[in-house]
């Protein structure tokens, strides 16, 4: 009979096995896009760690016959769990071989802790935060995730519900437009935002990257503002959207962040960012030196797809058409940057708004993600 160990993860040699395992598990998928390891060693280390600066956590490898299997976090995120008066332990980092006693450890050693810290639910998977990467994939194996969107074996469905998890909420979507032909739908969009344009003073206007931190003082109150509504949603603090903004500030094009303005208020925001695991998926993770020789030959070809994460629009300007005219801006300076299709993701599927604007643009349902639950 196989043995299984679970060990905490304790020093450098243990931080690196733990991030590095996923290569055993996609070693054969061609739709993975392997973490940057050195950007993943950062975030599980406690002294460089901005998560476990104010969070706790802690990391563990499954071992099988003495070899690694599987991994998994532990954690408490306080200041979310104070915010919406929760005792959530969150998992993540969840892989796994395809065996249920592997994930049957993993997630009873997950709940162990969550317990022995007064927790009461166990809820992910999660990536240390509650927007990247996150969920199992449901559906959607024809083309690899666009950026800050997850990839899992098929198998990962059923370790998990065979445990006993069910589902913590509606499952999160991605669309994909083809934006290559002015097609029915898009034609239609214009004339819907041409019309909404002539009610009112709705300004659309593009990023300005030297003012940045005015930009996301008004993306902090877009945030927290239009996306309240959904059920479960954790609201934003400021340094946290701080942390999520920055790395997208280096490879914005401000042509693609757009706004909405009334009058001296910002009332929308729609960001497109160049789909850069169009080439991380080239460049193994930079697991290995001569991986940046790599880096350097992918990062000079332009992605084929826009990225946009966000459709925030205030509640109160919902019937307003606001989010009709940035769609239909995007729609003609994403064909002036000679992107092929757009990645909208992701969004619930519950949610009042966006799938009925992403259908109206002609989008395409593409990949489907499940957060799950588990009581302790």
């Amino acid at each position: 009979m196989s043995q299984i160990e679970i060990r905490r993860v304790e020093n450098k040699s243990d931080r690196r096995r733990f991030v590095t395992l996923p290569w055993k598990i996609y070693k054969n998928d061609s739709l993975w896009v392997p973490p940057l390891v050195p950007q993943r060693i950062k975030q599980i280390d406690p002294k460089k760690s901005k998560f476990l600066a104010h969070s706790q956590a802690d990391f563990y490898i499954a071992y099988k016959d003495g070899k690694a299997a599987g991994t998994i976090m532990a954690a408490d995120d306080q200041s979310s769990n104070e915010m919406r008066q929760l005792q959530d332990c969150m998992f993540g980092f969840f892989e796994c071989i395809d065996d249920q006693q592997v994930a049957n450890a993993l997630f009873d050693c997950a709940a162990k802790w969550g317990k022995q810290h007064g927790l009461t639910r166990l809820t992910g998977p999660f990536q240390m935060d509650y927007d990247s990467a996150y969920g199992i994939l449901i559906e959607g194996r024809d083309r690899p995730p666009a950026i800050n969107c997850g990839h899992t074996p098929v198998y990962y469905q059923r370790l998990v519900e065979r445990y006993g998890f069910e589902p913590l909420r509606p499952d999160n979507i991605a669309f994909a437009i083809d934006v290559r032909e002015e097609t029915p739908a898009l034609k239609l969009l214009h004339r819907l935002a041409e019309k909404a344009s002539q009610k009112g003073n709705i300004h659309i206007r593009e990023g300005n990257i030297a003012e940045w931190d005015k930009e996301a003082d008004r993306i902090f109150v877009l945030l927290n503002e239009a996306l309240k509504h959904l059920a479960d949603y954790t609201g934003w603090d400021r340094e946290a959207l701080n942390d999520t903004l920055e790395p997208f500030r280096k490879f914005a094009d401000p042509y693609l962040i757009l706004f909405a303005d009334v009058d001296d208020k910002t009332v929308g925001f729609f960001p497109g960012i160049p789909n850069l695991n169009e080439v991380l998926i080239h460049i193994n993770g930079l697991r290995y030196p001569w991986d940046y020789f790599k880096l350097l030959i992918y990062s000079r070809r332009k992605p084929k797809c826009l990225a946009i994460k966000s459709v925030l629009v205030l509640p109160e300007y919902w019937g307003s058409g606001v989010s009709l005219m940035l769609f239909d801006e995007m729609n003609k300076r994403v064909r002036n940057r000679d992107y092929e299709w757009v990645d909208l993701s992701l969004t619930s599927i519950d949610n009042p708004k966006t799938p009925v604007l992403a259908e109206r643009m002609g989008g395409k349902i593409y990949k489907r993600y499940r957060i799950y639950q588990f009581p302790l």
